[in-house]
This record gives structure tokens, sequence and C-alpha cells, in this order.
């Protein structure tokens, strides 16, 4: 019997629906393990479609393909380590989110998913059926638990392994990030292992599927919950981890491990890499941005420049007789400080034209929001027609507090494909913004270093510059008030009396929640953007368009 079992596991970023491609990879990851003496080589969940494919795992053919693809592959690699990747598996009308594991030109085994999560972002009861207890798989000598992804969140699946004879475990992951989702992945894990008594490694994936990010952040621990290995956070990593016996029972050698960055340097980072997974996997190359002036669009310049390069994004400043002079210089700062392209489209007569048009039928009216929108939908308008003219897919800008409250123009600053600051509140986009001015990765930063964003955007009081003098808080409350209400608000699922109870005043907090829930319509229609937290707008928090309760009594 072994004493001694190599296994590799690859990090690795898939595509949803590209078999080919997925395939390609998981033929080199087979090869870079059986350079290294692996017994096993791993893929982590659903590997081979892509995840999550949301309904598109539900369409007969699709899942036929898959499960035709998969087994070929096991006749393909009859030689060298076994292989196991996530893909799924129909058994009579039953559908599992499964791991299959192949092996001298065969399937040696199926593993399926028992625990199906059904929150956040997460449908999997829509699309899978839920699986028996299972044990652990003999391979080489050794047994082998594999519990998938959520079922390692549970005692139950570990617990039935550890009594039927696992050695160790080996749990395969499609895990998106949020904001401190490592340490939670962490707690659970050293839960697991220290009921258990057994060795864990862990598999990630890394890379963009629509607004979620998976981070990677593959690790191992051994009984009492001592960390062996860390992978490194959003980068494509493979590498060999050797589980030994000894009197003790089963020990993973520790290996070499990764710093993991604060939350603010993966938040960028995990937009940097959204934007440019969306872009890659969607088969476009270049971007571009209405650039304001202001802080958001700033941002939002630096995230397209690291994700795609400087040389591919197009700054635009569409200025009206409302903007500001420090606005024109701001803006033609930063493009240039981030080697972007910079075009200047002054809007003045085509509003005059629009506002010409339409006298007649606002006449006896008074100028108001309508005609402060003109000047939004024109820049959309003009927006999207170099993005039709060129091929670069619109950024649009704004980040969550102003997504909350509806503080955006429908059909003109809302208009784009993605939106990078849509789960970041304006607080955290300062914080940012100055991060991003102080810190600089080369491998994974495409723009230059430095002040990229001008310090003066920082420090200037926010406006949407749509008339004379114009200020955020002329219809807002400061942003850290604000802020501090949404998150109670969003995050927290709370009351407006229980804002009171935080010290919050009561007629701001039933603004705030009025204007969220007003807004709705808004969200519905606006562009997917960068999941970093549990209640991102879309998937995370599912609310009525049409819904006249409020926590405060009806408005």
């Amino acid at each position: 019997m072994m004493d001694r079992f190599r296994l590799t596991m690859a990090q690795l970023n898939p595509v949803v629906g590209d078999f080919a491609a997925n395939l390609d990879k998981a033929r080199a990851a087979h090869a870079a393990g059986r350079e290294a003496g692996a017994d096993l080589v791993t893929l982590p969940e659903m590997f081979l479609t892509g995840y999550q494919t949301v309904d598109l795992g539900r369409k007969p053919a699709f899942v036929a393909d898959a499960i035709e693809r998969v087994q070929a592959l096991a006749r393909e690699l009859a030689d060298g380590p076994a292989l196991g990747i996530g893909a799924p598996f129909l058994e009579g009308t039953d559908l599992y989110n499964a791991y299959w594991l192949l092996d001298g030109g065969e399937v040696l085994a199926v593993i399926k998913k028992q625990m199906l999560p059904n929150d956040s972002v997460f449908d999997e009861k829509r699309v899978y059926v839920p699986a028996a207890p299972q044990g652990p798989v003999s391979l080489r000598g050794w047994r082998v638990g594999i519990p998938i992804c959520e079922d390692s969140w549970h005692p139950g699946p570990v617990e039935t392994l550890e009594e039927t004879g696992a050695e160790f475990l080996f749990v395969p992951n499609g895990s998106p990030y949020h904001r401190a989702k490592h340490d939670r992945r962490m707690n659970h894990m050293v839960a697991r292992v220290v009921e258990s008594g057994l060795p864990l490694a862990y598999l990630n994936m890394v890379g963009g599927q629509d607004d979620q990010i998976f981070d990677g952040c593959s690790f191992a621990l051994n009984p009492h919950g001592q960390l062996a290995a860390l992978f490194p956070s959003f980068d494509e990593a493979i590498r060999t981890l050797e589980v030994e016996r000894t009197p003790d029972g089963a020990r993973i050698v520790p290996a070499e491990e990764t710093r993991l960055p604060d939350d603010t340097a993966l938040d960028y980072r995990a937009m940097v890499e959204s934007v440019r997974d969306y872009w890659a996997k969607t088969g476009f190359e270049k971007a571009l941005l209405g650039l304001s002036g202001g802080i958001d669009s700033a941002l939002t310049a630096a995230v397209a420049a690291d994700a795609l390069g400087p040389e591919n994004v197009r700054c635009v400043m569409l200025p009206s007789e409302y903007t500001s002079p420090h606005s024109l210089e701001d803006a033609e700062v930063c493009a240039k400080a981030l080697g972007c392209r910079y075009d200047y489209v002054p809007i003045d007569a085509p509003r005059e034209a629009v506002t010409q048009t339409l006298a007649p039928l606002f006449n006896g009216t008074s100028p108001g929001i309508a005609e402060e929108n003109i000047q939004s939908r024109l820049r959309g308008l003009l927006l999207m027609a170099l993005s039709n003219k060129y091929g670069e897919m619109l950024l649009t800008t704004g980040n969550k507090s102003e997504v909350a409250v509806g503080y955006a123009t429908i059909y003109g600053d809302m208009s784009g494909a993605y939106n990078p600051l849509k789960d970041l509140y304006k607080t955290r986009v300062f914080a940012t913004s100055a991060w991003r001015n102080a810190n600089h990765d080369p491998a994974w930063m495409r723009a230059p270093a430095g002040e990229v964003i001008p310090q003066r955007i920082i420090d200037k009081p926010p406006s949407a510059e749509l008339r004379p003098d114009q200020k955020d808080e002329d219809s807002l409350p400061p942003y850290d008030v604000l802020d501090g209400i949404l998150e109670m608000l969003i995050e927290g699922e709370r009351s407006v009396e229980d804002c009171v109870a935080a010290g919050y005043d009561r007629d701001i907090a039933a603004k705030v929640e009025h204007l969220l829930y007003i807004a709705e319509y808004k969200r519905f229609q606006s562009a997917p953007g960068t999941r970093l937290t549990t209640r991102a707008f879309w998937l995370d928090r599912r609310y009525p368009i049409v819904n006249r309760w409020r926590s405060a009594g009806n408005q």
C-alpha cells in the first residue's frame, strides 16, 4: 500500500458552454499532473460546462453533449494519473451536479452532490436533484472522500465519509467571491477537519461569469485546522500536494502559501477581473465610457484600463453648459494619466435641438428634471453611437449608493453593458480610488502606476452637473449617512425603526427606504455588474418592482 498520495489541483478559469476550450485546459492540467507524478489531477466543480449554467443546464441537448464529452475524455486519458472533473450526470430523468473520476480509460466513479444551495446567487434545486449519502472512492490504494462544494458546508456528508473509511477529503468548488468570503470558507472547512480528524484539500475556480467572479484562494488544511497550503487569489495555478500516512493518520505535507490581500485590494481585483473576463468571454476587446470629471467615472476608467489595457479604453467627455472648468480639466488629466484615448464631444447643439423639438409640448410648464435628464440621455445616445460604430462595449459608472436610491437617469447615464461599481457604495468608491493611486501590481494591472485619479477628483463634492451649482447632497443625505442607512436596509434587511435605534434621523431613513423601493424598476433594467457582497442587486436581492409596503408605514 502506498504511503504517499500526490494530488495535483488545477485552479483554472472555465467558460460556460465552451466545452472544447475547457477540455483543452483539462488536458493541459492532466499533462502537468503526469509531469509531477500525480496520482490524481483535479479540476473544480462543473468545470466542463463552466459555472453557473443556470437554465442552460436544464437543456437536454446541452446535458447530453457534456456527458458524451466527459465519457470521451475518459477513453482518451487511458494513461497517467486519474482525473477528477465536474460535469452533469443523468440517471434516468434525474440530473445531478456531479464529479467524475476518470482512470485507466474508464469512468471510475461519479460522485453526486447532496446539498444543493438555493439562496443568494444559487438556484441549484431548480436544475439538479439532491443525491443520497455516498462513501469514499478507492484510488491508488487510498480512500478519498469527495464532498462537492456545499456538501462540505454541512457536517452530515463529511461525517458519512469519515465513518465509511475516508482517509482525506478533497472538495471541488465553484465558490464565487464576496467580501470576507475566504474567512467564511475557511471557518466551515476548519469545522469539518476538526470534526472528522481528516485533512482536507479545497479547490476553487477563478474567472468571471456575468455578475459573479470566482477568486480561487484554494487551500489545504490538516486536522486541528492547521493551514498546509494557500493558492493565489484570482490567478490560475496548478500545484501538486502530497498526502502522507503517519502514525496519527493522513496528513498533507505543508506546501507553498500565498499572502491574501486586504478587502479593498480584493474588491478592486474582483472588479478588474470581472471586466477583463466579461469582455474576453463575450468576444470584445475594447471599451468606452463617459468620463465626467467625477470620481465614479474616474474609478471606472481605472478599472477598465487595468483590465483591458489603456490602449483599449476610450474616455469621452460630453460637456454641457453646466460642466465646470474643473471637471473638464480633471477628466482630461485622468485620461492622460491612465494612458487612455480622450475624446471631447460637447452636447450643447443636440440639446438645443431636442429642447426646440419638445418646446410645443412643454409649453406652459416650468423647467425641471425632464430637461435635466435630456442631457444625460443625449450622452447615452452619443456613447452608444460610438459603441456601435467602433465595436467598443460601453461601461456604465453608477455606484451602489446611486443605484440603490435611483439617483441615475434610466436610458441616460445608466446606458451600458457592464457596471463594475454596481456593488460598491460611494464611501468605498472614495477609499478604493485612494487605494488605486497608492498601489500597483504590474502582474495584473495594465494601466500605469501612480496617481491615475487626480486628488482633486477625490476631494471635490460630488455633482451630476445637470443644473447650475448642483451637488449630490442637494437631493441626498451626505454619503456617509446614506451608505450607513443603505447598509442597514439592504445588507442587514433592517427597518426604519432599526435605523432610528442606530442613531439615524427617522425622516431621512424613511425617505431612503422609499427611494430604495421605488427605484426597483430602474435596477430591473440596469446593466449587470461585479458582485462584491452577499446583497448585490440582481440575484442576491430580489424584490418586486411594484411594492407599496414600507417599514415606516405607507407613504
